[in-house]
């Protein structure tokens, strides 16, 4: 198997399903306690980034895989 297919692979899958589930708990939040809705917002947004710098991480490893090795 194409282990640059592999990295994107694994390294796409596992960030979009803590993005779906920062956002699953972000809302449950906000539905219990819309007095602070945008503080949990504001909160989910910058968890969602650091989530999302993971698959880019991925991206630059398998770029080198596919370009380097």
């Amino acid at each position: 198997m194409n282990p640059t297919a592999l990295v994107m692979s694994i390294g796409t899958i596992t960030p979009a399903l803590a993005i779906g589930a920062i956002g699953a708990a972000g809302l449950i939040a906000m539905a219990r306690n819309p007095q602070v809705a945008d503080k949990i917002q504001i909160s989910m947004i910058v968890a969602i980034a650091f989530a999302e710098a993971i698959a880019i991480y991925a991206l630059v490893v398998a770029l080198l895989l596919k370009f380097i090795a």
